[in-house]
């Protein structure tokens, strides 16, 4: 559960931003949409896979 202290005369708009800031780096979001659908094991690792090869191809672009 998060808790944000508002202290005394603040703004709701401030303590409010400073929630959804939380609430995104807590990943709780990513969780729920994941839990949302199945993503089957194979898909996961063509997924990642494709990622891995993305990025050495970021890096080896980078070096030459």
């Amino acid at each position: 559960m998060l808790i944000i202290p508002v202290k005394e005369g603040e703004n709701i708009d401030r303590a409010l931003k400073q929630y959804k800031r939380k609430f995104v780096k807590t990943t709780v979001k990513n969780q729920l949409q994941e839990r949302k659908e199945f993503t089957k094991p194979s898909v996961v690792r063509r997924a990642s896979k494709q990622k891995a090869q993305y990025i050495q191809s970021l890096r080896d672009a980078e070096n030459i």
